[in-house]
C-alpha cells in the first residue's frame, strides 16, 4: 500500500522536484503545500504517513508547523523531517528538541531523501508494534479480571461434594480450575500415609495451574473441604488467552511466586516453629482466607481436626490439646462444629 507523503515547501522548484522524485519511486502518494498554514491544514485533513517541511517559510515557519501538529492528537505521531538550507548547529538542535524525527540539509540527493523517508517509516512501524505489545502487557487489573471472567463464564461448572477428590497426584492436567464457591485443600502424602496440607483455596481462586504451566503431572492432591462449585477451564482456551494477552502471564507468575513464598514459609515453620506456633499459624491461614478485609480481626472458620492437623503438620491428638489451650486463653471459642477466632492478630503474635 502506497504511503502518503506531505511536502510543505515555499520554493516551487524544490517542492516540485522533491514530489517528482517520490512519485517516480512508485511507493508514495504525494501531497504538497506552498506555505506553513496550508501545510497544517493539509496534514489535519489527510493525515499523511510522513511530513517533509521547510523551516523558513511565509505565513508560518517550520517550527510553527511542528508545534501546531504536535498539539493535535490526530497528527502528533506523524514522522516529521525538516528540510533546511541552514546548517548552523543551533537551528538543527532546536528542530530536534521540538520533536522532529530527522532533518535533510538542502541541497540533498535522491538517495539521501529516499533513505531518510524509508528509515522514518520503518521506525514508525516498529514503534507501533512496541506500543501494541506494551498495551497487551500493561492491561489494568480491571481489564485482566474482565478477560478471566470471560474465560470462566464459558467454562463448564461442576459441583463437588465435601471430601470429594477434584484431582490426584499423578493425574495429567486437562483443566485450570477456578473455585466459584466453597473451599478446597491441596495436600501431599507422607510415606507412612499421613497427609500434609500445603494450601487452602477459597472463593474466586484459581488452582491446578502449576502443573499445566510446567507441562507435568500433578504432584499434589486436591479435595473439597465443603460442598463447592468449580469452573473447569480447558487447557487449550487457557493457553490461547496467555498467548494473546501477555499481561495474564504476568498475573499467573505473580500467583506462582506467592505460592512459592507461602510454601517456603510453611517449610521453615515446620523446621523451626513449636507445635503451638504451627497450630496458631494454621488457624490464621484458614481465618485469613475467610475474612473479606484486612481490618477484620475476628473470624468464624469451619475445618475438621484432621484437616487442621494436616495443615499444621502434626497429630490429631496434638490439635485437640492445642485447641483446648487456646480456648482456655480465650483465643478461640467453639460454636458447634465451627471455631470462632477472637483475634487473628493475637494468634499471629504467638511466638512459642
Amino acid at each position: 500500500m502506497a504511503k502518503t507523503i506531505l511536502i510543505i515547501e515555499d520554493n516551487l522548484e524544490i517542492r516540485e522536484g522533491t514530489a517528482e522524485v517520490l512519485e517516480l519511486a512508485g511507493d508514495y502518494t504525494v501531497l504538497t503545500a506552498s506555505d506553513g498554514k496550508k501545510g497544517v491544514e493539509a496534514a489535519i485533513l489527510h493525515k499523511p504517513d510522513l511530513i517533509l517541511c521547510d523551516i523558513m517559510m511565509p505565513e508560518l515557519d517550520g517550527y510553527g508547523v511542528l508545534y501546531m501538529l504536535s498539539k493535535n492528537e490526530a497528527t502528533a505521531d506523524i514522522p516529521f523531517i525538516f528540510l533546511t538550507a541552514k546548517t548552523e548547529r543551533s537551528d538543527l538542535r532546536k528542530a530536534m528538541e521540538m520533536g522532529a524525527d530527522d532533518y535533510l540539509t538542502k541541497p540533498f540527493d535522491d538517495v539521501e531523501l529516499l533513505n531518510a523517508i524509508e528509515s522514518r517509516l520503518r521506525k514508525r512501524v516498529q514503534l507501533k508494534h512496541k506500543d501494541n505489545v506494551r498495551q497487551h502487557v500493561q492491561l489494568s487489573e480491571d481489564e485482566q479480571t474482565s478477560l478471566l471472567d470471560g474465560l470462566i463464564k464459558d467454562a463448564r461448572v461442576k459441583t463437588f461434594k465435601k471430601k470429594q477428590a477434584i484431582y490426584e497426584a499423578g493425574d495429567s492436567p486437562v483443566f485450570v480450575y477456578f473455585l466459584i464457591r466453597g473451599k478446597v485443600r491441596s495436600f501431599l502424602f507422607y510415606q507412612d500415609g499421613r497427609e500434609l496440607s500445603i494450601n487452602i483455596y477459597v472463593d474466586n481462586s484459581f488452582f491446578g495451574y502449576e502443573a499445566l504451566l510446567l507441562n507435568e503431572k500433578y504432584s499434589d492432591n486436591v479435595t473439597a473441604l465443603e460442598d463447592c462449585e468449580v469452573a473447569l477451564v480447558p487447557r487449550e482456551k487457557f493457553f490461547d488467552l496467555l498467548y494473546d494477552k501477555p499481561a495474564i502471564v504476568r498475573r499467573f507468575i505473580q500467583l506462582l511466586s506467592g505460592n512459592i513464598r507461602d510454601k517456603e514459609d510453611q517449610m521453615l515453620g515446620f523446621a523451626y516453629d513449636t507445635v503451638r506456633k504451627r497450630v496458631a499459624n494454621a488457624l490464621v491461614n484458614v481465618a485469613e482466607k475467610t475474612i473479606t478485609t484486612a481490618e477484620e480481626d475476628e473470624a468464624l472458620i469451619r475445618i475438621s481436626r484432621d484437616d487442621l492437623a494436616a495443615l499444621a503438620g502434626t497429630a490429631n491428638e496434638t490439635i485437640s490439646r492445642m485447641l483446648a489451650d487456646f480456648k482456655d486463653e480465650k483465643l478461640i471459642t467453639k460454636e458447634g462444629n465451627a471455631i470462632r477466632i477472637a483475634s487473628i492478630h493475637r494468634l499471629k503474635s504467638i511466638k512459642f
